[in-house]
């Protein structure tokens, strides 16, 4: 048996998610339903680096899945493609050893959420970013954006739903860009939880229309209550962007 590890890019628009779910369309289940016909109908599990959630897009989620079959890079690609329909495309397969795990060994993530404040809505990226036609303090944002910078405990940042006990994350970089109409944001960090992005954007957001002082973040952090920080943001923004690995 060998293990492959993989990286694919989806348009999360019309799936709700990527984790399997009973009765839903989910990008999970597309990739084992392409890869069970690739062989003849034997179950290949996929496991990836984290779920996403409805509506959320991804540049390059990692992923890993066993299979007895010895194929080039390239051959693997050209095949599952073949099989995917046109809003998923995997980008690259590699053999890598058998001890690997996509979600255990991640050692880093990078999200990028893109916002367009253009006064009019553009209906060809309606799925792709999300839409907020007022005036934003882009220098408030980018210095309220370092009290995340850091280690802390994202509990007032993270969805009630989440799972995880530990909510101490560390993120290495957020940066705020400014290109016309369109501001993106990016983080990289060690891990997110539920909706940690989507929640912190919303903040900043907050910050930038002047409901929310930079000064406020430490104290708001430091409360543990998801009820002190701002609205989660629209999940049509949001990309996974790229996953790292020691090797």
């Amino acid at each position: 048996m060998n293990r492959y590890k993989g990286i694919v890019a989806y348009d999360g628009s019309g799936y709700a998610g990527f984790q399997i779910q009973t009765n839903d369309k989910t990008i999970q289940g597309m990739l084992e339903h392409a890869l069970k016909k690739m062989h003849k109908g034997t179950e290949i599990k996929v496991i990836s680096s984290g779920r996403t959630d409805a509506g959320v897009h991804a540049h390059g989620q990692a992923f890993h899945f066993d299979s007895p079959l010895e194929l080039p890079s390239d051959r693997w690609v050209r095949a599952v493609n073949g099989l995917l329909p046109h809003d998923i495309a995997i980008q690259s397969v590699e053999k890598v050893e058998a001890s690997f795990h996509a979600r255990y060994d991640v050692t880093g993530k990078t999200y990028k959420y893109f916002l367009f404040t253009g006064k009019i809505r553009d209906p060809f990226n309606r799925n792709f970013t999300t839409y907020y036609p007022y005036r934003l303090n882009i220098e408030l944002m980018r210095a309220a954006a370092q009290y995340f910078v850091g280690t802390h405990d994202f509990t007032s940042f993270c969805s009630a739903k989440t799972t995880k006990e530990n909510k101490i994350r560390t993120i290495t970089a957020l940066t705020i860009e400014q290109q016309n109409d369109n501001i993106i944001f990016t983080f990289t960090g060690n891990g997110f939880l539920y909706n940690m992005v989507r929640i912190i954007v919303g903040t900043l957001l907050n910050v930038g229309n002047g409901k929310v002082k930079p000064t406020d973040i430490p104290a708001i952090m430091e409360a543990c209550d998801r009820k002190r920080a701002s609205k989660t943001a629209p999940a049509t923004g949001l990309y996974l962007w790229e996953v790292y690995y020691d090797n």
